[in-house]
């Protein structure tokens, strides 16, 4: 038996930045992980480039930008380890990066480079890494916690949870977290698949799938929430980032609202239309704005004939409306198998925000992902990670 000052389960974003920040004060840190390598979402993120952080994650409108039953919980870990000390350690590295758009930060090269970096920083921090590693039973015991691994069994003062969430499991993920949180004690809020691409019912799809393949600029809302990225079409459904992005908010049984031309004056489009080229067909108008496809769907859909020249004012309204507000009715999700992240988690009431310490269970530590805190696409979750992290292995 071995015994550790801190022992963190999960060898991603959170738990490498809580396994350095343990080290650099000289506790004995042992990372434990059932993967063969470190940081596999690390890796695939950012289309294997990596978008590591977003430069307004700490401002006043980034910092609404975290959704949970408490949005102010992420603030303390936040506002203690920013994105610029994390970009500092990037340079210090020597990682080329750029600014991509809104903010997001993404390596030059492979994102593999982000991981090199956490293992070089966990070596000189003289943590122990463990991969390849089961992990059973998790108990309290008199020096803190017993933990069974595939290895052997190991004790710890202090124990922190980096499992994350149940997004991606092909990659391992897991409710490891969940149950820990359950097992002593903490509550949990109820979690769902987020930053994932929304299906719809069969009939909606057939209309739908000759455009699968196709990419435009939207404004997609729900309710107040309003994102202006691309939309993408798919043989499932909708997806592209400001899809992603909206599917946090949306629930099953409500529609979204596309905006298909944001940013447009699309009456005056239709009236310079009706103007200057009068005996063309709607579909035509439509296929000088849009893709030619969508045009043509749109155009069923409104299914007014005839001359654009013909047409009223109220008519090129109804057409504006419809382009500016294309109502859809998503059915449900793609799920945790292509979710980038998980919504909802450990019940940050029974979380400290300034330390991540569960507050009834001695040197117990939730980070990450398997808290109760989703960022936006973009960065803010990584963010999250490296917050979270810092914070628990500074206090663990």
């Amino acid at each position: 038996m071995s015994h550790y000052d801190v022992v963190i389960l999960g060898a991603g974003a959170a738990g490498m930045m809580a396994a350095i920040a343990a080290g650099e004060r000289g506790r004995r840190v042992l990372l434990v992980d059932h993967a063969s390598h470190v940081g596999e979402k690390i890796r695939i993120s950012g289309g294997g480039r990596c978008n590591f952080t977003n430069i307004n994650a700490t401002t006043a409108l980034g910092r609404e930008r975290f959704l949970s039953a408490n949005p102010r919980f992420a603030l303390s870990a936040l506002s203690r380890f920013t994105p610029e000390m994390f970009i500092a350690l990037v340079r210090r590295h020597g990682i080329a990066f750029h600014e991509k758009t809104l903010g997001q930060l993404f390596c030059d090269g492979p994102a593999t480079q982000i991981n090199t970096m956490l293992l070089g920083e966990m070596r000189r921090a003289g943590v122990s890494l463990a991969l390849d590693t089961t992990i059973g039973d998790v108990s309290k015991a008199e020096t803190g916690f017993a933990v069974t691994l595939s290895s052997g069994l190991v004790t710890a003062e202090s124990l922190i949870v980096a499992t994350g969430g149940k997004s991606i499991p092909k990659m391992g993920a897991s409710g490891l977290g969940y149950q820990l949180a359950a097992q002593f004690g903490l509550r949990l809020t109820d979690t769902r698949p987020a930053l994932v691409p929304l299906t719809f019912e069969t009939g909606a799809l057939e209309k739908l799938k000759p455009l699968s393949g196709i990419a435009v600029p939207a404004r997609v809302g729900h309710g107040k929430t309003k994102f202006e990225e691309a939309l993408l079409f798919t043989h499932r459904g909708l997806s592209g980032p400001a899809i992603l992005q909206i599917s946090s908010y949306w629930r099953e049984g409500d529609a979204i609202a596309i905006d298909l031309l944001p940013g447009k004056d699309v009456p005056a489009l239709l009236q310079a239309a009706r103007r200057e080229t009068p005996k063309s067909q709607l579909q035509t108008v439509l296929g000088n704005l849009l893709p030619k496809k969508l045009a043509q769907l749109l155009a069923e859909e409104l299914s007014l004939p005839g001359m654009i020249g013909d047409f009223s004012d109220k008519k090129l309204n109804q057409v504006a409306a419809h382009l500016s507000a294309w109502t859809q009715k998503p059915v449900g999700s793609e799920g945790y198998r292509t979710a980038e992240v998980t919504l909802g988690g450990v019940d940050t009431r029974d979380l400290d925000a300034r330390t991540m310490a569960a507050r009834d269970v001695p040197g117990l530590y939730f980070v990450g992902e398997v808290v109760d805190v989703t960022g936006w696409l973009g960065g803010y979750n990584f963010q999250w990670a490296w917050a979270s992290g810092k914070a628990a292995g500074e206090a663990a």
